[in-house]
């Protein structure tokens, strides 16, 4: 079965950077997109960034310029580095996988890592 683990969260103060990491094992099929969601206290789950099979990137707009999504294709893992962290990045972190497996659209889900900026 197909299992997705997210490291890389932690506590940093504002400003500072953390790179998380989801790798994907069992028999993952072709992947069409790879992202990233958190969801913080009190608010719903939303995009942060994903990339494309053919390397297109999204990013929300509170991200952009801070944040960057990048895949290790050896490792079968994607990235993301959160730079110039602020308090409102604190969220729990989901890495996400939209696959195809013969003629199926599959989704895969992470079980999150915690990202907390406090000074």
């Amino acid at each position: 079965q197909v299992q997705l683990v997210e490291s890389g969260g932690g506590l940093v103060q504002p400003g500072g950077s953390l790179r998380l990491s989801c790798a994907a094992s069992g028999s993952i099929g072709s992947i069409i997109t790879e992202g990233w969601y958190r969801q913080a206290p009190g608010k719903e789950r939303e995009l942060v960034a994903d990339i494309s099979r053919g390397g297109s990137t999204n990013y929300a707009d509170s991200v952009k310029g801070r944040f960057t999504i990048s895949r290790d294709n050896a490792k079968n893992t994607v990235l993301l580095q959160m730079n110039t962290l602020k308090p409102e990045d604190t969220a729990v972190y989901y890495c996400y996988y939209k696959v195809i497996i013969g003629l199926k659209v599959m989704d895969y889900w992470g079980t999150g890592t915690l990202v907390t900026v406090s000074s």
